[in-house]
């Protein structure tokens, strides 16, 4: 998991907006702070996917005193922003389930492999 800087800006009739300064063009909103910051993992894990699809370099994220140095974004309130990089090709692999569980899952998704995957980066990410 990476985490990325986005700088939070409000107006004062508008929304709180965020940009990310390591991802020119990339930013989105919310009517709330909370709103805000859950739209920010979901656009910048969004823009990253399509950057990886395309075959085009992640940069690592900046460091903080030298975001904030930056005129542009004085102004803005520096969050962090957590997002799960997944640039690996996928391997095929043999697992064993329980007819009753594969028939569970199979009932709530229509891939197999993505819920699998994403079931184990949750229980990863709590451990």
């Amino acid at each position: 998991m990476a985490t990325y800087i986005g700088i939070v800006h409000k107006d004062r009739d508008s929304d709180f907006g965020v940009s990310f300064p390591d991802f020119p063009g990339c930013i989105t909103a919310g009517s709330t702070l909370d709103e805000a910051a859950h739209m920010a993992t979901e656009a910048l894990t969004g823009h990253i996917a399509l950057m990886i699809e395309d075959g085009d370099e992640i940069p690592a994220p900046s460091d903080l005193d030298a975001v904030m140095a930056d005129p542009d974004n004085a102004d803005g309130v520096a969050v962090l922003v957590p997002v799960m990089i997944d640039n690996t090709k996928p391997v095929r692999v043999n697992v064993m389930l329980p007819s009753d569980l594969l028939e569970q899952i199979d009932r709530v998704t229509k891939n197999r492999s993505r819920f699998l995957a994403e079931a184990a980066r949750k229980a990863l990410q709590a451990a």
